[in-house]
């Protein structure tokens, strides 16, 4: 077997590389339900399709290889993955979570767990020295996003790491926006890696999933136990178009970024433009740490428009770029996070880290990055009032 050092190669050739059996370079589909087997207590490795698939196990190898831990697990969504990471805890503990994450952490937190007597506070995770006063007794881990959903606020996750193993808490990194391929959380000491895989790993907006990582071997037996035992996993058909998907991922990564450090700058000289957050500008927050902890600034820009450009008519006002949930496909999207991704967050905690009515949230595409600033030229001038 070849053994790469190389992400690029490790995207095509890392976990199971293709099928030994029949010789074919793309793994199958095994779309069973269950294995016969020979008799009591003898099998083939296989027993049931929600305790383990070979093609969901093959996508699970390639994520854990991918991110440098000792395990993967793949799951129906990305808030399965997360929930069955936060299943992790019980009645009493608390959480602290970064002071803007996605909307659907947040919720399942607020609306779930909490029910369940585990509580979460939120805190700004850009601040090492204030984040450390935080910890109480009662907390046992940190969810971080890095950069973060929606204002793309960098923290410093080695830090952070080194924080919560001083005081013997866990760290769960959020790595949706950046992937293993720009940013690797778990090499900088984070025990648990999160995933919606449905945005740029699978890349082409017709799959939704979910994964987690550990680097840590107990951590990893548990969450084997709580994905097969919740049983929220990924099926055969979409653990193929994941792999399938995570292979062109350097590539179509390479353009995402390079289109959106174009639009980025575009967008910071712009008049109509009130404000950019894009991790890539040197007039960024937290440009440094991200530089030395992640390839570049990645694909999200989020910015706000001037107080005489309404927002429903730059919306209205674009041609090419869709207004939808989700990021990461090949098609650049916008969406509103206020009334769309972060509408489940209540309104004066969201006015309060910044979420304001005005924000827009883009993910750059790869398309010609020409016609894209010639899209949002015409959406901002469409929204003049």
């Amino acid at each position: 077997m070849f053994i790469s050092k190389f992400i690029e190669t490790k995207l095509i050739h890392g976990g199971v590389d293709g099928d030994q059996a029949t010789g074919a370079v793309n793994v199958p589909i095994y779309q069973t339900s269950t294995y016969r087997q020979a008799g009591l207590g003898e099998n083939t490795g296989w027993e049931y399709s929600r305790t383990g698939n070979p093609t969901r196990a093959a996508l699970e190898a390639l994520i854990a290889e991918l991110e440098g831990g000792v395990a993967g697990f793949a799951f129906a969504s990305g808030m399965a993955a997360t929930s069955t990471v936060l299943s992790l805890f019980k009645a009493g503990d608390r959480i602290i979570i970064s002071s803007n994450v996605y909307g659907g952490t947040f919720r399942v937190l607020d609306k779930v767990f909490k029910n369940l007597g585990i509580h979460y506070s939120i805190e700004d995770t850009t601040n090492l020295e204030t984040l450390e006063t935080k910890i109480t007794p009662d907390v046992k881990a940190f969810f971080v996003e890095s950069p973060a959903n929606p204002l793309l606020t960098v923290t410093d996750l080695s830090a952070v790491a080194q924080i919560a193993k001083n005081h013997g808490l866990l760290t769960i990194v959020d790595n949706t926006f950046m992937t293993p391929y720009l940013q690797r959380p778990l090499e900088l000491g984070a025990d648990i890696v999160v995933h919606s895989a449905t945005k740029y790993l699978g890349g082409h907006s017709n799959l939704v999933a979910g994964l987690a990582v550990t680097s840590n071997k107990e951590l990893a037996e548990r969450l084997a136990f709580t994905q097969n035992a919740v049983g929220a996993v990924l099926g055969p058909f979409d653990s193929f178009l994941l792999i399938q998907g995570i292979k062109t991922l350097g590539v179509r990564l390479d353009r995402h970024t390079e289109n959106a450090l174009r639009i980025a700058r575009y967008l910071e000289t712009a008049e109509a433009v009130k404000k950019v957050y894009y991790p890539g500008l040197p007039t960024a927050q937290g440009y440094e740490i991200n530089k030395r902890q992640a390839k570049n600034g990645g694909a999200m820009i989020s910015f706000e428009l001037n107080g005489n450009y309404d927002v429903r008519k730059f919306f209205k006002g674009l041609k090419l770029i869709s207004l939808a949930e989700s990021l990461g496909g090949v098609e650049s999207l916008v969406c509103h996070p206020a009334t769309m991704t972060h509408a489940s967050i209540p309104k004066e905690i969201r006015e309060k880290v910044g979420i304001t009515d005005g924000l827009i949230r883009l993910s750059v595409g790869i398309e010609k990055v020409d016609d894209l600033i010639l899209d949002l030229n015409s959406g901002i001038q469409a929204s003049l009032t």
